[in-house]
Protein backbone atom coordinates (compact mmCIF):
# COMPACT_ATOMS: atom_id res chain seq x y z
CA UNK A 1 0.00 0.00 0.00
CA UNK A 2 1.00 3.67 0.17
CA UNK A 3 3.18 5.83 2.40
CA UNK A 4 0.99 8.65 3.74
CA UNK A 5 1.98 11.75 5.71
CA UNK A 6 -0.85 13.07 7.89
CA UNK A 7 -0.76 16.56 9.44
CA UNK A 8 -3.61 17.20 11.87
CA UNK A 9 -3.45 19.27 15.05
CA UNK A 10 -6.42 17.62 16.80
CA UNK A 11 -5.01 14.51 18.47
CA UNK A 12 -8.26 12.49 18.40
CA UNK A 13 -8.76 13.08 14.68
CA UNK A 14 -5.08 12.39 13.98
CA UNK A 15 -5.30 9.06 15.82
CA UNK A 16 -8.54 8.09 14.06
CA UNK A 17 -6.95 8.77 10.68
CA UNK A 18 -3.81 6.88 11.71
CA UNK A 19 -5.79 3.84 12.84
CA UNK A 20 -8.00 3.88 9.73
CA UNK A 21 -5.07 4.13 7.31
CA UNK A 22 -2.97 1.53 9.15
CA UNK A 23 -5.95 -0.85 9.13
CA UNK A 24 -6.23 -0.31 5.35
CA UNK A 25 -2.56 -1.36 5.01
CA UNK A 26 -0.87 2.00 4.55
CA UNK A 27 2.33 3.22 6.22
CA UNK A 28 1.58 6.43 8.12
CA UNK A 29 3.77 9.27 9.38
CA UNK A 30 2.03 11.71 11.73
CA UNK A 31 2.62 15.43 12.22
CA UNK A 32 0.83 17.70 14.71
CA UNK A 33 1.05 20.87 12.59
CA UNK A 34 2.07 22.19 9.18
CA UNK A 35 5.65 23.03 10.14
CA UNK A 36 6.19 19.50 11.45
CA UNK A 37 4.77 18.08 8.20
CA UNK A 38 7.30 20.09 6.17
CA UNK A 39 10.09 18.88 8.49
CA UNK A 40 9.02 15.22 8.17
CA UNK A 41 8.31 15.07 4.44
CA UNK A 42 11.83 14.04 3.44
CA UNK A 43 12.05 11.15 5.91
CA UNK A 44 8.47 10.04 5.26
CA UNK A 45 8.88 10.15 1.45
CA UNK A 46 5.09 10.03 1.10
CA UNK A 47 3.03 8.99 -1.87
CA UNK A 48 0.14 11.07 -0.52
CA UNK A 49 -0.12 13.90 2.02
CA UNK A 50 -3.22 14.67 4.09
CA UNK A 51 -3.38 18.00 5.93
CA UNK A 52 -5.82 19.87 8.06
CA UNK A 53 -6.34 23.40 6.74
CA UNK A 54 -6.20 25.23 10.07
CA UNK A 55 -3.20 24.27 12.20
CA UNK A 56 -0.79 26.08 14.52
CA UNK A 57 2.74 27.13 13.50
CA UNK A 58 1.93 26.77 9.78
CA UNK A 59 -1.46 26.34 8.09
CA UNK A 60 -2.15 23.52 5.70
CA UNK A 61 -2.02 26.01 2.84
CA UNK A 62 1.43 27.26 3.88
CA UNK A 63 2.74 23.72 4.41
CA UNK A 64 1.36 22.56 1.05
CA UNK A 65 2.97 25.50 -0.72
CA UNK A 66 6.32 24.80 0.99
CA UNK A 67 6.20 21.10 0.08
CA UNK A 68 5.16 21.79 -3.53
CA UNK A 69 8.26 24.01 -3.86
CA UNK A 70 10.45 20.95 -3.15
CA UNK A 71 11.34 19.33 -6.48
CA UNK A 72 11.06 15.75 -5.17
CA UNK A 73 7.54 16.30 -3.78
CA UNK A 74 5.92 18.73 -6.19
CA UNK A 75 3.80 15.99 -7.81
CA UNK A 76 2.70 14.26 -4.60
CA UNK A 77 -1.09 14.52 -4.16
CA UNK A 78 -2.15 16.68 -1.22
CA UNK A 79 -5.58 16.20 0.33
CA UNK A 80 -6.93 18.85 2.66
CA UNK A 81 -9.08 17.93 5.63
CA UNK A 82 -11.48 20.64 6.67
CA UNK A 83 -14.64 21.19 8.64
CA UNK A 84 -15.57 23.92 6.18
CA UNK A 85 -15.89 23.36 2.48
CA UNK A 86 -16.70 26.87 1.29
CA UNK A 87 -15.83 27.61 -2.33
CA UNK A 88 -13.24 30.24 -1.37
CA UNK A 89 -11.43 27.80 0.93
CA UNK A 90 -11.45 25.06 -1.72
CA UNK A 91 -10.14 27.54 -4.32
CA UNK A 92 -7.31 28.60 -1.97
CA UNK A 93 -6.33 24.95 -1.57
CA UNK A 94 -6.35 24.27 -5.30
CA UNK A 95 -4.19 27.35 -5.87
CA UNK A 96 -1.47 26.05 -3.52
CA UNK A 97 -1.55 22.57 -5.06
CA UNK A 98 -4.27 20.50 -3.37
CA UNK A 99 -5.63 17.50 -5.22
CA UNK A 100 -8.79 17.04 -3.18
CA UNK A 101 -10.74 17.99 -0.07
CA UNK A 102 -12.25 15.69 2.52
CA UNK A 103 -14.89 17.35 4.68
CA UNK A 104 -14.97 16.56 8.41
CA UNK A 105 -16.63 14.69 9.92
CA UNK A 106 -16.03 11.62 7.79
CA UNK A 107 -16.45 7.91 8.42
CA UNK A 108 -13.45 5.56 8.36
CA UNK A 109 -14.96 3.74 5.36
CA UNK A 110 -15.43 7.01 3.49
CA UNK A 111 -11.83 8.05 4.25
CA UNK A 112 -10.43 4.70 3.08
CA UNK A 113 -12.48 4.82 -0.15
CA UNK A 114 -11.54 8.41 -0.99
CA UNK A 115 -7.84 7.85 -0.28
CA UNK A 116 -7.91 4.71 -2.45
CA UNK A 117 -9.52 6.64 -5.30
CA UNK A 118 -6.98 9.48 -5.03
CA UNK A 119 -4.03 7.06 -4.98
CA UNK A 120 -5.37 5.20 -8.06
CA UNK A 121 -5.79 8.46 -9.96
CA UNK A 122 -2.30 9.66 -8.95
CA UNK A 123 -0.79 6.36 -10.07
CA UNK A 124 -2.60 6.52 -13.42
CA UNK A 125 -1.52 10.15 -13.93
CA UNK A 126 2.11 9.26 -13.20
CA UNK A 127 1.99 6.36 -15.65
CA UNK A 128 0.70 8.72 -18.34
CA UNK A 129 3.52 11.20 -17.80
CA UNK A 130 6.35 8.69 -17.36
CA UNK A 131 5.15 5.81 -19.51
CA UNK A 132 5.64 3.40 -16.59
CA UNK A 133 3.57 0.25 -16.35
CA UNK A 134 1.54 -0.27 -13.17
CA UNK A 135 3.17 -2.27 -10.38
CA UNK A 136 1.66 -5.72 -10.01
Amino acid sequence: MARILVAEDERDIRELINFTLLFAGHTVTLAANGAEAVEKVTDANPELIMMDVRMPRMTGYEACKAIKEMEAYKNIPVVFLTAKGQDEEVQNGIEVGATAYIIKPFSPDELTRKIGDILKKASADQQKTTGEKPAS
